[in-house]
């Protein structure tokens, strides 16, 4: 795995994606996405919600110019797009915007109006992990901001490891780190951040399906509020 400007055997990949987990458990966040870098070059990519520019952040540094991929689900709230465009301007990154094969009214029309609210399921595969794994046939490797205290479902998540539903690698860099962790983080560097996060909504999502939250309260209650959903699919 030194090679970064051919593409990889999808079966090649498994074996070192989890020896490398293990390797570099211990290892920074900043030594993570160096290795990745090293090993993929411009195979790899960093995905972003654009609640943060964190992860955009650590990863301009080891591969400047590093693709940053975001969803536009029709669905954002202002700040998140407007946050995507600061990025964008400032940053030495790439960022490609990916969108859903229909718009929010062809949805509409072929599925009825708020499928947010009829099926949330089904809206969430058709206008994110529909668009992601197209998005991300060009890659070998993807970055996510994942962190293991973002939610029980989220707790083994492991610094790199093997997606097995799309065939790629998933490093999650920052995957250990704390709440406190990533303030310090943005505070150190001055790192971009959604505005939204100072205004109650501590996780943010598509408009329809996020809430505010009171104090003090898990940080992902506002995401599907009411309902037993808590992923999106993206991740599992």
């Amino acid at each position: 795995m030194t090679n970064t400007q051919d593409a990889y055997d999808a079966d090649s990949l498994r074996e070192p994606a989890e020896q490398a987990g293990r390797d570099l458990e211990d290892a920074s966040a900043p030594e993570i996405l160096q290795w990745a870098a090293a090993t993929f070059g411009e195979r790899l990519c960093v995905t972003s919600s654009m609640e943060d520019a964190v992860v955009a952040h650590l990863a301009s540094r080891a591969l400047p110019g590093v693709d940053v991929v975001f969803l536009d689900t029709g669905y954002h709230f202002p700040e998140t797009t407007g946050t995507r465009d600061a990025v964008e301007a400032v940053m030495d990154v790439n960022v490609i915007t990916l969108t859903p094969r229909q718009t929010v009214a062809e949805q509409d029309a072929a599925y009825g109006p708020r499928l947010y609210e009829s099926n949330p399921d089904l809206c969430c595969a058709l206008r994110k992990v529909q668009p992601l794994e197209e998005g991300l046939k060009g890659y070998d490797a993807w970055v996510t901001g994942l962190r293991r205290d973002d939610s029980p479902t989220r707790a083994n998540t492991p610094v790199v490891g093997w997606d097995e539903r799309r065939g790629k690698v998933k490093i999650s860099p920052i995957a250990r780190w704390t709440q406190d962790d990533l303030d310090a983080y943005i505070a150190e560097h001055g790192v971009l951040t959604n505005p939204l996060l100072t205004d109650g909504y501590p996780s943010i999502g598509c408009a329809p399906c996020t809430r505010r939250v009171l104090e003090g309260a898990d940080a992902r209650a506002g995401r599907w509020a009411g309902r037993a959903k808590t992923e999106c699919g993206l991740h599992g």
